[in-house]
């Protein structure tokens, strides 16, 4: 009886295994070089490796027709409208996107201005118009939260991550995950839109994931932009401490702040990473901006939704799994302008994605995606 028991639950999991690695709908669509792109359950998903240069290039090549449509409406449609203000300074991506690259330019990493060149020569676009989209989220100025231990019904880290701007940008058109394994560096998936190398949220294979929130600070970009350090984590950060390592140790840009977490020791933090300061918020700690600390949680938000989202934790605390720690990123504590929202799983690497639709309305009201990131880098063409 026991030993029949025993088969039964390891054929479960194997079963499960193969469903998590085996996506039921996924179609090989194109491929070049040491890169392919596949649909899997209708979400793109763009497979890369190589050197940062052969990775824009076959990112370029093979999303060209998203890349182009997605450039010339950020930069052309949108590029003279005005997306913020400094004061009564208007802010038009058109006008200012050039000076902030000019200034940023030093600071940025050669690894990834080689990566631009192969994504514009594979995309057949000018290399300024590439340069100026990648620094378009330096414009804009989201909730996250990471749950464990106490928190959740058996432990696990569950890490969520909101993001709140631009659906009138019709970025949700052009969604994709990039699955890089980028050549001496830790293979992950970021969680984009296309024509985009910097990343806003993404978890690497050594069980790394962040998500980025924007604060103000508006004109401060003599620093790293913000998504070049987040993708950084990504490449380079093997643990928690790594990860807070490349915001501390690196110019900053405007005010950003982020949730990192880490599964391989079930842990989380929040970073406060300003031009001009930098702190953290670990769990069970108030902030002046954060009154309310949750046991073994980490909550960052603003206003009405910080206060939502401390009650929806403190009245399910204990109780967590994947699909109820999903619902924390319900509206409210989504906003109307949810572009997408993302459960991670960082000791697994399973995730959760969804998008706003093409009429803009909000991810958290759209279809959750699940992924498994170990699962999509052992995938071949043809799958």
């Amino acid at each position: 009886m026991m030993r029949s028991l025993i088969r039964r639950a390891w054929t479960a999991s194997c079963l499960l295994a193969l469903i998590l690695a085996a996506p039921a709908s996924a179609e090989t669509l194109a491929r070049y070089g040491a890169g392919w792109l596949e649909s899997v359950d209708g979400y793109l998903v763009l497979h890369l490796k190589g050197t940062h240069r052969e990775m824009g290039l076959q990112h370029g090549k093979l999303l060209a027709d998203h890349i182009r449509e997605n450039m010339n409406y950020l930069l052309e449609v949108k590029g003279n409208q005005s997306l913020a203000k400094i004061g009564p300074l208007e802010m038009k991506p058109r006008d200012m996107l050039p000076g902030i690259v000019k200034l940023q330019e030093e600071h940025i990493p050669p690894k990834y201005w080689d990566e631009m060149e192969g994504l514009a020569e594979g995309a057949d676009l000018p290399l300024k118009d590439i340069q100026a989209a990648n620094f378009i989220p330096e414009l804009f100025h989201c909730s996250g939260f990471a749950l464990m231990n106490s928190a959740t019904a058996d432990g696990t880290l569950y890490h969520g991550r909101v993001l709140d701007y631009g659906v009138d940008l019709k970025l949700q058109d052009h969604a994709v995950l990039i699955v890089a394994e980028p050549e001496g560096g830790i293979p992950f998936v970021n969680v984009t839109y296309a024509g985009f190398i910097g990343s806003v949220t993404g978890m690497n294979a050594n069980h790394v994931s962040i998500g980025e929130m924007g604060g103000g600070g508006l004109g401060h970009w003599n620093g790293v932009p913000m998504a070049f350090l987040v993708r950084d984590v990504l490449e380079t950060a093997d643990d928690l401490a790594e990860a807070i390592g490349v915001f501390r140790d690196r110019p900053r840009s405007c005010e950003y702040y982020f949730v990192v977490a880490d599964g391989k020791t079930n842990t989380a933090a929040g970073l406060e990473a300003c031009w001009d300061r930098f702190g953290i918020v670990e769990p069970n700690t108030a902030h002046p901006r954060l009154p309310t600390p949750v046991e073994d949680a980490v909550l960052l938000s603003a206003g009405d939704r910080y206060s939502e989202l401390v009650r929806r934790v403190q009245a399910t605390h204990g109780k967590f799994t994947a699909e109820s720690a999903i619902h924390l990123m319900d509206r409210p504590v989504a906003m109307k302008s949810n572009l997408h929202n993302v459960l991670f799983e960082p000791k697994s690497t399973r995730f959760w994605v969804a998008n706003a639709d093409s009429q803009g309305r909000p991810a958290a009201e759209q279809k959750y995606h699940a992924f498994q990131l170990t699962a999509l880098l052992a995938r071949q063409p043809g799958q």
